[in-house]
């Protein structure tokens, strides 16, 4: 570069064919260095980049997997009430999350950036709001609302932490690789998210003596008293450590936000910066929903999404009570969340080898064949341990892919439409939107299956027809779901080879913002020349 504005120097004290010649040159020579400088992360900003994903997963995963088993023998609200919380809080997050996009879009680029303001204030009411989830409040009769007010207020906040955050992957490099790798950086620290949720939530409620009740028709009235006292004093024990976990959970979301806030820095896209204004909101989503390939990849990831979520609700139920696994529940989500994290690399090495489509087929159909033998095998604790480990590594597929794909959708857009920005939040916060509240519809219809099949508070077993639905809900639907999906990945448009011209397309587009940048600076040394 100092080579480079020697020869600037020369040229303007000889003659001025010369120097117009080298001044009109001389933007290649310039722009080359300082771009490359500013799309590689380092391993430092890529690991203070991941370590904000995982207070998404470290909360969700606690609500996902245990959320529904609180509320219906700790906290012992009925199972309509139940179902009316989960879908309703699920709704109500999915709803938050294009209502947060348009807030961002609306956001103006500050000191800090655009998107980090709406994490590092959305950070101390969530936290607040989560630990509240996990208290059992005084009066029986308000608690449904209790729960509902809580729940809704922390998916709210969290909403505002992780849209920010799912749209800053477009932000923090603008090369495709360094995205990528950033990406699977986050997605391995995610999956380490949801081992710590499992294992904070799983080992210190499971050292609990959760009580049960056997049916006490024909027994003494002594013994009746006995097993209610001895069942009271563990149900208070049960309470203490479900809010132990919980403020446990609440330290590591505030250290990863701080982490996140001080290690990683937005840059905006130099034909970005051009733009006097973003795009309109409701334009910016028309253009997004008619994108094809956005639609046909959210159509796709809803169903695969939405098969895993089903086996999250009801996993821990199903253990319990179908399989007879009541001590062993948090070891098994330990086991798949562990084998989902070794994994990890080992995908995103494979997607950059043979193609994200291949790695979709590959990574999310091979669970299909242990959701089969789980449905058709008998209860066998060293099976399920297997099954388990293999299940983990089809997790981390379905973790790592939405993500690392979802960039490529923006490119693809970005080419087609040029001169509009500002839309990152939009493909970002409707891709949740969706797979959130299939979530919401799909936590909503079990618990409603549960309660229409018989299911016992706090019952030490459950009638057959509740293990059936569990049955079906962990194993044959989630089967047919993530069948249609795949077919579905048919249709998305964006290969290897369309990447790579996107890729260059973008690059072409980014010099030549850069060189009308330059320009206007020649053009105006020229005229003191002149």
């Amino acid at each position: 570069m100092a080579k480079g504005e020697g020869a600037e120097s020369g040229s303007a004290a000889g003659l001025l064919p010369t120097s117009i010649l080298q001044a009109t040159e001389r933007p290649a020579q310039v722009k080359k260095e300082p771009k490359k400088k500013k799309q590689q992360l380092s391993v430092c900003s890529k690991l203070c980049y991941a370590l904000g994903g995982a207070p998404y997963q470290v909360t969700g995963c606690a609500l996902g997997f245990f959320l529904q088993i609180y509320l219906l023998d700790v906290a012992q609200v009925g199972p309509f009430s139940a179902s009316i919380i989960l879908f309703v809080g699920r709704a109500w997050d999915a709803i938050t999350d294009p209502l947060v996009g348009f807030c961002i879009s609306k956001s103006s680029w500050t000191c800090l950036g655009r998107l980090m303001p709406w994490i590092i204030f959305s950070t101390p009411l969530a936290v607040i709001s989560y630990f509240l989830i996990w208290f059992v409040p005084d009066f029986p009769h308000g608690q449904t609302y209790w729960y509902l007010l809580f729940y809704c207020l922390f998916e709210t906040m969290v909403t505002c932490f992780h849209v920010p955050y799912s749209a800053l992957t477009m932000f923090i490099s603008t090369e495709q690789t360094e995205r990528d790798s950033a990406t699977a950086y986050r997605m391995t620290v995610e999956v380490l998210g949801t081992v710590l949720g499992t294992a904070i939530q799983g080992q210190i409620v499971g050292q609990a003596d959760t009580p049960c009740f056997q049916d006490l028709n024909g027994s003494t009235v002594a013994s009746q008293s006995a097993n209610h006292t001895h069942g009271t004093t563990s149900h208070r024990e049960t309470q203490k450590a479900y809010l132990l976990a919980a403020g446990v959970i609440i330290c590591i979301y505030v250290i990863c936000a701080v982490i996140l806030t001080l290690g990683v820095r937005e840059q905006r896209e130099p034909y970005e910066a051009q733009q006097a204004e973003p795009i309109a909101y409701f334009q910016g989503l028309r253009l997004v929903m008619s994108h094809g390939p956005y639609v046909k990849l959210i159509t796709g990831f809803l169903f695969t999404s939405l098969a895993f979520m089903l086996v999250e609700g009801n996993f821990v139920l199903f253990c319990t009570y179908t399989l007879g696994f009541r001590n062993e529940f948090q070891n098994l989500l330990l086991a798949i969340m562990l084998s989902a994290t070794f994994t990890i690399p080992i995908w995103q090495w494979f997607l950059t080898r043979f193609g994200k489509k291949t790695a979709v087929y590959i990574g999310i159909s091979s669970a299909v064949p242990f959701l089969v033998l789980v449905a058709l095998m008998e209860s066998n604790l060293i099976i399920t341990y297997v099954v388990a480990v293999a299940a983990g590594i089809s997790v981390a597929a379905a973790f790592l892919l939405p993500w690392s794909m979802l960039p490529d959708v923006i490119d693809d857009f970005h080419l087609k439409q040029p001169h509009f920005h500002g839309t990152e939040p939009i493909f970002f916060s409707f891709y949740v939107f969706f797979t959130k509240f299939a979530s919401g519809v799909s936590l909503g219809i079990s618990t409603l299956s549960l309660d229409f099949a018989g299911y016992q508070t706090r019952g030490c077993s459950q009638p057959e027809r509740v293990k059936f639905t569990l049955n079906m809900l962990v194993t044959m639907a989630p089967i047919v779901l993530i069948l249609l999906g795949l077919l579905l990945f048919k249709l998305y448009p964006i290969d290897e080879e369309r990447r790579r011209q996107n890729k260059k397309a973008l690059q072409a587009l980014r010099d030549e913002a850069s060189s009308s940048g330059c320009s206007e600076t020649d053009s105006t040394e020229l005229a003191s020349i002149l």
